[in-house]
Parts: C-alpha cells; sequence; structure tokens
C-alpha cells in the first residue's frame, strides 16, 4: 500500500485551521439560490479554463465562457475539446466521488472524458500508458521530471487505490488527503497525456466526498495557473529519494487556503448585514433585483438614476423595480433633502 511521508509544519496546520473556519463560515452564511448558482458556475469556468490553460491550452476565459454557453468559436478543434472534456470531467465529480470502492476503471473513465478525442492516439484514451513519457515545463519546454517506468505503473495504481479506498486516509485531514493524491498521481504519471487534469480532478473529488466543496464554490486550478512555475516547482519539490511530500503539502494547503478565502470573501460580501436573507423561506427576487441588492452591497446604496442607467428603464420602469423590493422588505428608503436613495433593511 501507498504510504505518504510528510510531517506537519506550522504553514500546514495553520493553513488547515484556516480552511476549517472559513468552510464553517461559508456553510453558514445565508444566500439566496441563484447566487449560489452564480458562485458555483464562477468556479466551474475558472476551473476549466485554468486547468487546460495550465497544460498549454491558449483559450482565454472568455472563450471558455462562450463554449460552456453553447456559442461556436473559431479556434482548433483540439483546445475547443479540451475545454468541453473537463467541463463534463467537472459535472461527473458527485458521480465519481460516490463510488465505494474507487477502482482503476473508475480512474480509466475519468481519463477517457478528460482526453476524448483530443489525443494524437485515440487508443492512449483510457487507458494506462504503454511507453516511457517525460514531464516537461510547456513554458520552458525543459524536462522537469522523469516518472516511473512504465512496467511499474499498474503496480503503483493498486497499491495507491488500496490506501486511496482505506480507512487509513480517514484518520487523515481532508485536504492533506487531496494533496496527497494530486501528488502521488503525478507522481506515477499513468498516462500518456491529461496526467495533471485527472490528478487535479481526483483532488476535488476527495474534498467533494468528504464534505469540503459541497456547494462546488471554489476552483484550486486558479491557484495552480496564476504562478504556473511555483506549481511545476513545488511538484519538483520532492526528493525522489526520500519522498517527504511535506513542501508539497504546505503550497498545496496554501492553494486551498488562498482559494476558499475567496470564496468566503466572495459570500460575506453578499450576505453581510443582509436581514431579508435570514428569513423563513426564499424571497422571490428575480435576476435585476438580484443585481440591484448586488450594487447596493458594492456601494452601500442605489438610487433611480443607477437603476435606470443599469438596465436601461425609464424612471417609472426603475421605481417598479424599486416598489416591489420595498413591498418584500428587502429595502427602505431614505430620503436627504430633495435626494432620495435606497439601502438594504438591516
Amino acid at each position: 500500500m501507498f504510504k505518504p511521508i510528510f510531517h506537519y509544519t506550522d504553514t500546514i496546520v495553520n493553513n488547515l485551521t484556516f480552511i476549517a473556519e472559513a468552510k464553517a463560515i461559508i456553510i453558514k452564511a445565508p444566500l439566496i439560490p441563484n447566487w449560489e448558482v452564480s458562485l458555483r458556475k464562477a468556479a466551474f469556468l475558472s476551473s476549466a479554463h485554468s486547468s487546460t490553460a495550465i497544460e498549454g491550452n491558449p483559450l482565454t476565459f472568455e472563450d471558455v465562457t462562450a463554449l460552456a454557453e453553447g456559442r461556436e468559436l473559431m479556434v482548433r478543434i483540439k483546445d475547443r475539446q479540451e475545454v468541453l472534456n473537463y467541463f463534463r470531467a467537472l459535472e461527473k465529480i458527485p458521480e465519481f466521488a460516490s463510488k465505494i470502492p474507487f477502482t482503476s476503471e473508475d480512474l480509466l473513465k475519468i481519463h477517457k472524458i478528460i482526453t476524448n478525442d483530443t489525443l494524437e492516439t485515440h487508443d492512449d484514451e483510457g487507458v494506462l500508458r504503454n511507453r516511457q513519457v517525460v514531464v516537461g515545463n510547456p513554458l520552458t519546454r525543459e524536462i522537469i521530471f522523469r516518472p516511473p517506468e512504465t512496467s511499474a505503473v499498474l503496480e503503483l495504481i493498486d497499491k495507491f487505490l488500496v490506501w486511496f479506498n482505506s480507512s487509513e486516509i480517514e484518520k487523515l485531514n481532508p485536504i492533506v488527503v487531496a494533496g496527497l493524491t494530486h501528488y502521488e498521481l503525478v507522481k506515477i504519471h499513468p498516462f500518456i497525456d491529461g496526467n495533471g487534469r485527472t490528478a487535479r480532478i481526483m483532488a476535488m473529488i476527495v474534498l467533494y466526498k468528504r464534505g469540503y466543496d459541497l456547494k462546488r464554490f471554489f476552483s484550486l486550478d486558479d491557484y495552480y495557473n496564476q504562478d504556473r512555475s511555483s506549481y511545476y516547482k513545488a511538484l519538483n519539490s520532492v526528493n525522489p529519494d526520500l519522498l517527504d511530500l511535506t513542501q508539497w503539502l504546505e503550497y498545496f494547503t496554501t492553494g486551498v487556503a488562498v482559494s476558499i478565502k475567496f470564496v468566503k470573501d466572495k459570500v460575506l460580501g453578499l450576505s453581510k448585514d443582509v436581514k431579508f436573507l435570514e428569513k423563513k423561506g426564499q424571497i422571490p427576487l428575480n435576476e435585476r433585483q438580484m443585481k440591484i441588492v448586488e450594487k447596493i452591497i458594492e456601494n452601500g446604496k442605489i438610487t433611480n438614476r443607477d437603476i435606470q442607467k443599469m438596465f436601461n428603464l425609464s424612471h417609472s420602469s426603475a421605481f417598479d423595480e424599486l416598489k416591489k423590493m420595498l413591498d418584500l422588505e428587502v429595502i427602505e428608503m431614505i430620503k436627504q433633502g430633495r435626494s432620495t436613495h435606497y439601502v438594504l433593511i438591516t
């Protein structure tokens, strides 16, 4: 069985403590369902863009958004397919997280989804590699890692999965398990291509399964993509003789902390001091009204003229929206001399 070697440092412990606290805040924060959908969509798009960009896909975030919306783009078929494949893999995370035990066939299915119609040889999609490969930095073209011999891959995967399905991982913090999973799959490098994307999906499966991303609000891939050289450096920081994963786990847990802080700040910004969110039931705000609420949260107040500009409405149409929100007791009107503005009821 795979036996990871690492020790808890102040950095790792502090990161894990912060992550647990942020998770509790996110779960307890009152949010309108449509805001949750918006946060999930943003994480979905960021993950697909960043994870494929790390591997050299040139599509921009705007391109990825257009593909998610079903629009046609004049781009390379392979680049388009890589993104669409990653979308599908992200959607399948809850399904794969429910697999008990998680088998080698499940791992191959994930790889097949990620690489479908993108590899030079279709026979390499969804199967363990049958030849030796090296890992290179797509930015510098330098060789940064030589994975185990091809003949050792099957045994290494079997040992990893014995650990992955064992009670041993229940004793470890889920973030640590996700980090160990990510690294071990990259180290084994079981496929001809698509190893990084598969490893990152597997890490997200761990987080989902262990209750750290049930709402699916955050994207780890963004952190890796913002400084790819640091990502490669962290992956390559493990001494091949000692196999001590401590330094990698410091990097990985920092990435989760940074990612979950972004979500926590966003959630707090949406729900801060908004009394109506704590009422029983859900207030039926439409998309336009939610944007008005978000604008008030951003600026502290809103005027009729602001709403006219936001949605190209007449004065009376803008007031109709405000009147509905006044009746729902979401906002209140504040008069200061001859001017009037509206704030959230707190």
